[in-house]
């Protein structure tokens, strides 16, 4: 089964260059969502393995960050990563519950690319842990 990643708030250029390197990088299906409400509406009927999300939606002018409180709060979320060049933004996402995401001028560097298959792969034995327990709560990062 392929991963699945949601790429979320990226404009139509932005979203296409992320969902060409993560197709290359790890082979997965990259879904795009522009709002919110898109958001909760892809992770209600797809499971995904990472969310990407943009710190300022492009679709709404809503901050990632809000959202990655929200999404935090579902029972079960995948991993989620800001995208933002900016460190502060970076900083207020993982302490609203993201794991560290990079940065647009950042996706080339191979530190970002083992960042990112290390999530996956952490994300890939908490499912497989949730699977042969029944249910068990995954990390959420």
């Amino acid at each position: 089964m392929p991963l699945r990643i949601l790429d979320v708030g990226q404009c139509g250029f932005d979203h296409d260059g992320i969902a060409d390197w993560l197709t290359g990088l790890v082979g997965a299906e990259v879904d795009f969502a522009a709002t919110a409400a898109d958001v909760e509406s892809a992770l209600d009927r797809q499971n995904y393995q990472l969310c990407l999300i943009n710190r300022i939606l492009d679709a709404d002018g809503s901050s990632g960050v809000e959202l990655i409180r929200r999404l935090r709060q579902r029972p079960q979320c995948p991993p989620l990563m800001l995208v933002s060049n900016r460190h502060e933004a970076q900083k207020q996402a993982v302490a609203a519950g993201a794991v560290e995401g990079f940065g647009k001028a950042q996706i080339h560097l191979p530190q970002v690319a083992e960042h990112v298959k290390e999530v996956l792969r952490m994300n890939d034995a908490d499912m497989r842990g949730a699977s042969r327990t029944g249910g068990l709560d995954r990390a959420r990062g």
